[in-house]
């Protein structure tokens, strides 16, 4: 049985963009990622629009909590994914590290949260692509976003 890899996304407020990618990732990779996401100072909220352009996508995230690093308890991960907080969010133990500048879309407007939703989603598959090798890693977001 091949093992999972572990994948960790992380942001401030861990209330939009690492939420985003965990779903993301959890959905698409079909088992090979187990992703998880804090923040350095998490909001303890999913932000709500955050949730509604993800049901947009098919994906439900509503169910996944805002959490800061201490709740990852000993977990040990393959990836270390930041979403543009750079300094502000701690080091965290990995394999590999990566960083994705992504905007954070709090307080900004729908359009601005699709894009970031699609930007992000559009990383995830390429990760996923790159790294397990997976067979639709050449389908257009377009197609894969409803």
């Amino acid at each position: 049985m091949k093992t999972k890899k572990k994948i960790l996304f992380v942001c401030v407020e861990n209330s939009c963009r690492s939420q985003m990618a965990e779903g993301f990732a959890n959905h698409f990779s079909k088992g090979g990622f187990k992703a998880y996401s804090a923040g350095s100072g998490p909001s303890g909220k999913i932000n709500e629009t955050a949730i509604a352009v993800m049901q947009e996508a098919g994906i439900d995230i509503s169910p996944q909590k805002s959490k800061g690093f201490e709740d990852l308890g000993d977990a040990k991960f393959d990836y270390v994914v930041s979403m543009g907080c750079q300094d502000i969010c701690p080091f965290v133990p990995a394999k590999k590290h990566l960083e994705w500048r992504v905007d954070d879309p709090k307080g900004k407007n729908l359009v601005f949260f699709r894009s970031v939703r699609d930007q992000i989603a559009a990383q995830v598959l390429d990760l996923i692509h790159r790294e397990l090798k997976s067979p639709d890693g050449g389908t257009p977001i377009k197609n894969l976003i409803k």
